[in-house]
């Protein structure tokens, strides 16, 4: 991944997001490209002393002000010197994608699916800004994990936030700008005490919290337990930063944790002994991986067009995906373990059919920007794609994903996840004004309303 030097914790966002000053100049909003948009100056520390219960939410949108035509944002467009279309117009005109390889993609269109997009599977149900997702790396967007409808965690400064959708409240359940001490001390653990951590990547499952850091740190924390479990720095190379980390469960059952880093290598953890178990090297910098549902294989993609296969176990490759163009930074699989998809700077999402890897399944092109994170739903149903800014696509896998539908919106995404039981898709904004968490619900049809006689 490019070399990017964070000396202090920043919204990684230029001032064309900084939308309160959108009516100051606006022939300067659209002056930077993506990588540009990430050298912000506002260091900001972890500070929750405040209750965030008791402010008071007026900057929050909710389902029924957005049917009465309040933008699901809070923007006021009315105050400003350009609708939201050409605000709009001009942003996709002038907006300029990151790219590492300077290859031809004259020929990328013509291989992408046409898609109809004006589906709505999801519908906006909730706006709110007492919680806003942070960026540490603009190439890095997997800061935001639902674990249950109600119940949502994202990176906002040096900490991570808890949401309840239900209750409407945040709550700090980690704090990494402060020293962190492993309440786990066994002879032969390889862990030690961290402090003031920028947390690059985050993953929550099975009540644990795995977090990467800008370092090259892995922290582990019980979401039921005081304190952080496990923590260390898994890797000492200059270039070190952690760019993924996934939780899974290996075909015995036993639970892991994959951490893939820019040093080019890819460890295995046992999440029982917080032990390392195998450490396997590439050619490349590790952007990504994602192990498969029955815990199989791993998806490995990094700073090359190619993107591989391997063993998860033994991290023996068995098989290599070619079509990208560029550097790629985002995948997921199928829940039935068939299908994997991957997100690459090239614009494009690529459908690989496991069972055949020498061609992609069908490939689906972005509106302007990278492809930087991908989910599954868990039923299979829906798989959607983030863009770094502005647009979340998702797409409807029974009609081949050719029906689709685009979620517009304003701001750096941090990250996208669905509820376990797929009935919300959560987006993480990060903006200084308009950061914010974005819950969509699942539109349900043929629904019969209860009568009481």
């Amino acid at each position: 991944m490019a070399q990017f030097h964070n000396d202090d914790l920043e919204y990684v966002v230029d001032e064309f997001y900084d939308m309160s000053g959108f009516e100051d100049d606006d022939d300067e909003l659209f002056a930077e490209n993506e990588a540009e948009r990430n050298n912000g100056s506002d260091a900001l520390d972890s500070d929750f002393e405040d209750d965030l219960e008791t402010s008071k939410p007026k900057t929050d949108t909710s389902a029924l002000e957005a049917r009465n035509g309040k933008d699901i944002q809070g923007i006021p467009w009315e105050r400003l010197n350009f609708s939201r279309d050409e605000y709009r117009e001009t942003r996709l005109k002038q907006y300029k994608n990151y790219e590492n390889l300077s290859r031809s993609r004259e020929d990328l269109d013509k291989e992408c699916l046409q898609t109809e997009k004006g589906k709505t599977f999801y519908d906006f149900q909730f706006n709110t800004r007492l919680v806003k997702s942070t960026i540490v790396h603009f190439q890095l967007r997997n800061l935001l994990w639902a674990t249950s409808k109600h119940d949502v965690y994202l990176m906002q400064n040096y900490s991570v936030m808890h949401w309840s959708s239900l209750l409407r409240r945040g709550k700090e359940v980690l704090n990494v700008a402060k020293p962190i001490v492993p309440t786990l001390q066994r002879t032969g653990l390889f862990s030690q005490s961290l402090s003031r951590v920028q947390i690059s990547t985050m993953a929550v499952k099975e009540n644990l919290v795995v977090a990467g850091g800008f370092q090259g740190e892995l922290i582990c924390k019980y979401l039921n337990q005081p304190g952080v479990a496990f923590c260390t720095k898994i890797t000492t190379d200059d270039n070190a930063i952690t760019n993924a980390v996934d939780v899974y469960r290996n075909p015995n059952g036993s639970m892991r944790v994959m951490t893939a880093n820019n040093d080019a290598q890819v460890r295995v953890f046992d999440i029982e002994k917080f032990a390392c178990l195998n450490r396997f090297s590439f050619d490349w910098s590790v952007n990504n991986t994602s192990v498969s549902p029955d815990g199989k294989l791993a998806a490995v993609l990094g700073d090359s067009a190619e993107c591989l296969i391997a063993d998860a176990q033994s991290g023996k490759i068995t098989g290599s995906l070619k079509g990208h163009l560029d550097y790629s930074f985002a995948s997921a699989w199928h829940p039935d373990g068939r299908i994997l998809a991957t997100g690459n700077q090239d614009t494009t999402c690529r459908l690989w059919d496991i069972r055949n890897l020498s061609k992609s399944l069908a490939v689906l092109k972005g509106r302007m920007g990278a492809i930087r994170a991908v989910k599954f739903s868990s039923d299979g149903r829906f798989m959607a794609m983030a863009e770094p800014a502005d647009f979340v696509h998702i797409f409807d896998t029974q009609s081949g994903y050719v029906h689709g539908q685009e979620i517009d919106l304003f701001g750096e995404i941090a990250g996208i996840s669905f509820s376990p039981d797929n009935e919300a898709l959560f987006v993480g904004v990060s903006d200084r004004t308009y950061g914010s968490l974005l819950e969509f619900n699942r539109r349900h049809y043929n629904r019969y309303v209860d009568s009481i006689f």
